[in-house]
């Protein structure tokens, strides 16, 4: 990684960390210049706009997601203990990787009605993830662990409630039963999918 590449990568994670406080909306050439006390036109040497900034803060992000969530859930077992895997590293991201909360979360609220690159990312961001879910869930049911009439799209859409369930909770609520409310939730899921004992 060039020194350049080394910059960049900094300035990504500031850049993120930012957006997490004050809403990828509110992140700007400005906002991030006077966070990183770095110049508008130095920043604009990495960045052409706003949008573009926006668009690599996601793409920053769905790589941090990729390598704090998805590659140690891959290390687990096939099947349900993938599947936990996945769960245990989502809820660690979304209580503490960032300082303002899950980005993708906070982003999807700003962006979800607007047209152009941003909401294209965020989409694209979710749409994989949700593809990553399901394929997990698919090869439980291949392992034997859950039923063969199991809808693997619709679990990954109740895992994801159940997580955004927990964001809110945790966040706007500060509900102290967040993490424990989404554990339940996790194990009734689960249960429902199960296949029946021999």
């Amino acid at each position: 990684m060039t020194k350049g590449e080394q910059t960049k990568t900094a300035i990504l994670g500031e850049a993120s960390e930012l957006a997490s406080r004050v809403g990828l909306g509110g992140l700007t050439i400005g906002t991030l210049a006077t966070a990183t006390r770095l110049s508008k036109s130095g920043l604009y040497a990495h960045f052409a706009s706003k949008e573009s900034l926006q668009v690599e803060v996601l793409q920053f992000a769905r790589d941090l997601f990729t390598d704090n969530v998805l590659r140690p859930a891959v290390r687990a077992p096939r099947g349900e203990p993938r599947l936990r895997a996945f769960f245990e590293h989502w809820l660690t991201w979304q209580s503490s990787r960032f300082v303002g909360g899950c980005i993708f979360v906070n982003a999807a609220s700003e962006f979800d009605d607007q047209e152009g690159p941003v909401r294209d990312e965020l989409v694209r961001a979710e749409r994989d993830k949700q593809d990553s879910i399901a394929l997990v869930i698919r090869t439980a049911v291949v392992e034997g662990h859950f039923r063969p009439d199991v809808d693997a799209a619709q679990v990954a859409y109740e895992l994801e409630g159940i997580l955004l369930a927990h964001h809110h909770a945790r966040r706007l609520m500060r509900d102290p039963r967040a993490e424990g409310h989404a554990r339940q939730a996790f194990e009734r899921l689960l249960e429902g999918c199960r296949a029946a004992p021999a």
